[in-house]
């Protein structure tokens, strides 16, 4: 068996044990920064004391990786997903994959390709494709699943549709797969739900964030962090996404707030979502 076959079998069996298992609502960690910056013991404990389990994580907030990986297992959570950036990504892919197993991370996410200021074009998705696509495979060689997180700037117009689609088309549906941040889809004027309907193979993570009331659009991946708003009280309609993430088969759910409310919001839009049918 050749070592293409075998890193998309690999992938697809992770796939499918992934699509098995039941939805969990998680939280990602760059959510409580400012908390994490001055006391990461007490931040991991209040993280467990909200009955989260799953997180999403990029960095050990200054500690060594013993004591981190430490007050994780303390507070009993599980690393599903492990965040990196492009550059580790095009050049040191199989140390991101053993960063990420030693986490016991399922997923690696990256969460931003490297642009010109407000430009996002053909040649960015060209290059971040041939990235994408042989880091994936590395990845899947590894046991783990490549994901892409869109910030917005992807839906700038192109031809009959979007880079978006573009990229769609032109990353490696055999290792790439897309986790959706529900917000940065709506601040591009898009609609999350007919996204995920559209490309519903594709979706295997999802960013919860809600959207303040008449906040502008903008296709630069940019808005005021305190747009974020409690979940259900925004404009991004996230009981009919949850309905739909589900209907699609996406287990793991992370509550993203950047705003200066994080640490009140969180909790709210817990309840939130365990209210929901």
């Amino acid at each position: 068996m050749n070592l293409s076959l075998r890193a998309f079998l690999v992938s697809l069996l992770l796939f499918v044990s992934i699509i098995l298992q039941a939805q969990e609502i998680g939280l990602q960690l760059h959510s409580l920064r400012n908390q994490f910056a001055i006391d990461v013991p007490g931040t991991m404990a209040k993280i467990k004391s909200l009955g989260i389990k799953e997180i999403e994580l990029g960095g050990t907030y200054g500690l060594p990786f013993p004591d981190f990986i430490k007050l994780i297992a303390q507070n009993q959570l599980q690393v599903v997903s492990y965040g990196t950036d492009f550059d580790r990504l095009m050049n040191f892919p199989q140390a991101v994959a053993d960063d990420a197993r030693a986490y016991g991370a399922k997923f690696v996410v990256c969460f931003w390709i490297p642009h010109n200021g407000d430009t996002f074009t053909v040649e960015d998705v060209n290059k971040a494709a041939a990235v994408f696509n042989k880091a994936g495979k590395i990845l899947a060689q590894n046991g783990l699943l490549l994901c892409y997180h869109p910030h917005g700037y992807e839906f700038q117009p192109h031809e009959k549709g979007t880079l978006f689609d573009y990229m769609m088309d032109t990353f490696d549906t055999r290792y790439v797969y897309m986790e959706m941040d529900v917000f940065w889809v709506k601040q591009a004027g898009q609609d999350p739900i007919a996204l995920l309907k559209r490309y519903a193979n594709r979706w295997v993570l999802l960013h919860l964030k809600d959207r303040k009331k008449g906040t502008p659009d903008s296709l630069n991946g940019k808005a005021d962090d305190d747009s974020n708003v409690t979940l259900g009280k925004g404009d991004v309609n996230i009981a009919q996404i949850m309905t739909e993430a589900k209907a699609i088969g996406i287990k793991h759910y992370f509550i993203e707030d950047e705003s200066s409310r994080a640490e009140q919001q969180i909790q709210e839009s817990l309840s939130y979502l365990r209210s929901l049918k």
